[in-house]
């Protein structure tokens, strides 16, 4: 049991587009991580995420996002997850894909969340790497639902979501760090999804499964 992916099963899985790869976040990919982020995400004072951790002060945004990895890291079972998969493109980490799940043995539901650097959006990534996760959740994980959320304001996260046929689900109001935020739904089911013209690569799939109690 001599590398890392023997004791951590998720640091095997990889997943593959024809632009980018997916995998979980390992601590020496967290200064690439940080870099992407204070590359800059959004404009400033226009934070799309409930908890504003962008808005943070240069040197205390680093910190808060290791915090954040090795959090979700540690409460990894099979009843409560996160997977934190990076993104790559040609070497350069681009973002991060999440997705998560209670009781999925049960609910066999994930919910998404996502960020890209500035410099990376506008080409169609966004959308890559949604469709790359559920292509993942749905395909091998067999879950049979995906739910997501954002801000109405957020037309460029809710046009990713319709293209990939989720469907408006309720929406509600919310105070996101210091603004009122009308908050919207989404959801979609495997027949729903309008899948995208290239077929997904997977590695590491077997593993990721059985340590996760499927």
């Amino acid at each position: 049991m001599n590398e890392l992916s023997a004791i951590w099963p998720l640091f095997g899985l990889t997943l593959a587009t024809p632009r980018l790869k997916l995998r979980p976040i390992q601590d020496a990919d967290i200064p690439a991580a940080v870099r992407a982020a204070l590359s800059g995400i959004h404009e400033p004072g226009k934070s799309p995420f409930r908890n504003a951790w962008t808005e943070l002060p240069e040197d205390e945004l680093g910190a808060n996002m290791a915090r954040w990895y090795w959090r979700c890291r540690a409460g990894m079972t099979p009843e409560s997850w996160t997977l934190l998969l990076g993104i790559w493109h040609n070497d350069e980490f681009l973002g991060c894909q999440d997705v998560e799940a209670k009781n999925f043995a049960s609910l066999k539901t994930v919910s998404t969340g996502s960020w890209l650097k500035k410099g990376a959006q506008g080409q169609g990534l966004g959308k890559e790497m949604r469709a790359a996760a559920l292509s993942y959740v749905f395909d091998y994980l067999n879950a049979e639902l995906a739910i997501s959320e954002a801000a109405m304001w957020n037309k460029q996260s809710l046009g990713v979501s319709t293209s990939l046929g989720y469907e408006f689900n309720g929406s509600y109001r919310d105070q996101w760090d210091t603004d009122v935020v009308e908050v919207q739904r989404v959801r979609l089911t495997p027949e729903a999804f309008i899948r995208p013209d290239w077929k997904l690569k997977v590695e590491g799939h077997e593993p990721t499964a059985k340590f996760l109690g499927m």
